[in-house]
């Protein structure tokens, strides 16, 4: 198979490696559809990805993009971290700008509102609120597909650096490394992130995946059908706060999750709607997580999964069992006496990833909860073409 048909990005599977990304915990729409291929949708679109050792590859399935506008890309320029591009230390803490993506598609434009640069100071070490200032995107993307992937992998980030620094500060991550290169935090919408990790209470991967499918089948807008299969929209804020979505999502396989679906989206319609959610992405770390420990069936774990994962506080760090069972195992045996992970626990296990690996701890300790999970034990290579399938080459 060559590359026809197939758009490209440079990128290094140093930079990015999109079969552990993907498939990691941090989001629960993406499907391996044929070898090294991946499908889901990003900005009511659906793409399908692939990889060879360079690029990242892309595909846009059946859809008039329209007329976009340009999306910058957050990163902030700092002399100290000379070699690492759009990173920021501890000790210069700049107010920040907020993403702003703008499409002349009016249910586009709804979800996604133009943001004020915030101001003030950011929140020190507690969250990390790193993305700071604001970089152009790239000039050559005629629909604007490009600079989506670009925002949703961080691409600004260089994140071999950065595991350079890791390695450096901590001999076991130094370990790890090697094996789990290029895994990245994605940079998610923050309805979907949220409603998603709402699902995740007792819970694992399969099956939250399973009902966000379902929820998105039942409530979101149908897309274009790619392979036999009809995609659609992660529905918005006004959908899931109707009513009845309670009732629906009980049939639907969701339980008691049902409940704090509903109850979370009608506390955000009822107090600013979705503007408030994005909003969160320019307030401190601290602001931020306490808001969404408002909303029913959010604690501190699922505040800091949306804090990371899609409101740009690069040193969140959401502590679950597994998280636990990593810290006390590598780095803090003590904790080893502990029975269940309580707020104390949940707090000093936060605290000593920031200390160790400093402002994008986050990221950091993602990397770690993905070499230890089960499914990734033989992926110290990179995923091969199976050999009744040729392999995707730069030829065209």
């Amino acid at each position: 198979m060559s590359l026809s048909g197939w758009k490209r990005i440079l990128c290094s599977r140093k930079q990015l490696r999109i079969e552990i990304t993907l498939a990691c915990g941090q989001s629960f729409r993406w499907h391996e559809t044929r070898p090294n291929e991946w499908t889901s949708v990003l900005a009511d679109r659906v793409f399908t990805l692939s990889q060879t050792d360079s690029h990242l590859l892309y595909k846009v399935h059946g859809t008039d993009c329209g007329d976009w506008e340009e999306i910058p890309l957050l990163h902030a320029d700092n002399a100290d971290l000379a070699g690492v591009p759009h990173l920021q230390t501890e000790n210069r803490r700049l107010a920040g700008v907020p993403r702003s993506t703008k499409r002349k598609n009016a249910s586009f434009a709804a979800k996604n509102p133009q943001k004020k640069p915030r101001g003030g100071a950011t929140s020190g070490r507690g969250g990390g609120d790193q993305k700071d200032g604001v970089g152009a995107a790239r000039r050559g993307d005629d629909d604007g597909s490009e600079n989506i992937l670009r925002d949703y992998f961080q691409l600004d980030i260089d994140v071999e650096r950065l595991y350079e620094r890791w390695s450096d500060a901590d001999e076991n991550f130094a370990r790890v490394a090697p094996r789990f290169i290029g895994v990245r935090m994605l940079r998610q919408d923050p309805v979907e992130n949220l409603f998603s990790f709402i699902c995740s209470s007792n819970n694992n991967i399969a099956r939250i995946a399973g009902m966000v499918e379902r929820m998105c089948t039942r409530y979101g807008e149908p897309l274009p059908v790619v392979g036999g299969a009809t995609y659609h929209a992660f529905p918005g804020v006004a959908a899931l706060a109707a009513d009845g979505v309670e009732g629906e999502l009980r049939a639907l396989g969701f339980g008691y999750r049902a409940k704090y679906v509903a109850a979370s989206a009608r506390w955000i319609a009822a107090n600013g709607g979705e503007a408030w959610l994005r909003g969160l992405r320019g307030v401190p770390y601290a602001r931020a997580h306490a808001e969404l420990t408002k909303l029913t069936g959010v604690g501190a774990k699922v505040a800091d999964c949306v804090c990371l994962m899609s409101l740009d506080k690069t040193g969140a760090i959401p502590v679950d069992t597994h998280v636990w069972q990593i810290a006390s195992r590598d780095y803090m045996p003590h904790l080893k006496k502990v029975k269940s992970v309580n707020d104390k626990v949940y707090k000093e296990i936060g605290e000593f990833f920031r200390d160790l690996f400093g402002p994008y701890a986050g990221w950091a300790h993602s990397v770690l909860f993905s070499a230890d999970l089960k499914k990734f034990e033989d992926a110290s290579k990179p995923k091969q073409q199976p050999s009744g399938r040729p392999p995707i080459t730069e030829a065209n």
